[in-house]
């Protein structure tokens, strides 16, 4: 099976840190060029940098796919440098405050559902044009396992956006596989990024708790998300479209 990502062009949103920076650097690995964009320039272009050190090319690109301008103007210039968009992985994703549904006011629901739901349909929809031209795609959308079951704390709003997720990848999948184009998802347990380690500053022993519940004990690396990212963006998956890759250690069957 062909895993190699080589002469590919991939675009990943949220590209500047955690599961982001970690695909890009993973996919460059194996033989991609890399687009990475998100909201702060000089964060992406340490990524950026990383990556042409590792023998592809790469471009960083300031972007808030929670708006449609940005939208079109990244995939507008991703195109004219590269000339396709191969893959996409819609990372980005947002949770600002924590809050239960009862006290969601609409500003919350609206900054969540811009970027985690919204931002990812309409970038992808972009893409997908692009890629129609260039006879397919693969598109790989990082939702959580918050959107498969609640999770415990008050975090409603967040996990209402993955679960819509999860549906997007499989209406995309069935409506674009007559262009070549695959949609699957990552959908991460919990992982040590920025957002993910916020909630235990929020409550106190948050963190043991999770690592009680999931079978192996531990929260997860970025790294360990790469493995499912390339089998997806590869050959190697090429009959797979419509699917979502659990990676929680076994929290889901606990």
């Amino acid at each position: 099976m062909d895993f190699s990502l080589t002469g590919k062009v991939a675009l990943i949103t949220g590209g500047s840190r955690g599961i982001g920076r970690a695909t890009a650097l993973g996919f460059a690995r194996a033989g991609a060029d890399v687009v990475v964009t998100s909201r702060k320039l000089p964060d992406l272009e340490e990524v950026a940098e990383e990556i042409r050190g590792l023998g592809s090319k790469s471009l960083a690109v300031a972007s808030h796919i929670g708006r449609l301008d940005d939208i079109n103007a990244l995939v507008n210039k991703v195109n004219e440098e590269f000339g396709r968009i191969d893959i996409l992985i819609n990372n980005a994703g947002t949770s600002p405050a924590i809050a239960p549904i009862l006290d969601v006011d609409e500003r919350l629901w609206d900054a969540i559902m811009n970027l985690n739901l919204k931002g990812l349909v309409f970038l992808s929809q972009a893409v997908a044009r692009v890629m129609k031209e260039h006879d397919g795609g693969k598109i790989i959308n990082v939702a959580s396992i918050d959107g498969l079951r609640p999770e415990p704390m008050p975090n409603g709003t967040y996990a209402i956006s993955k679960a819509g997720v999860l549906m997007a990848t499989r209406v995309m999948a069935v409506e674009w596989a007559q262009y070549k184009i695959r949609v699957n998802a990552v959908a991460p347990g919990n992982v040590h990024t920025r957002l993910g380690d916020s909630r235990f500053e929020v409550i106190a022993g948050y963190e043991e708790e999770l690592v009680k519940r999931t079978p192996m004990k531990r929260i997860a690396e970025p790294d360990e998300m790469v493995g499912a990212m390339i089998y997806l963006a590869s050959d190697a998956s090429s009959f797979v479209t419509g699917q979502t890759i659990v990676v929680d250690g076994g929290t889901m069957v606990a």
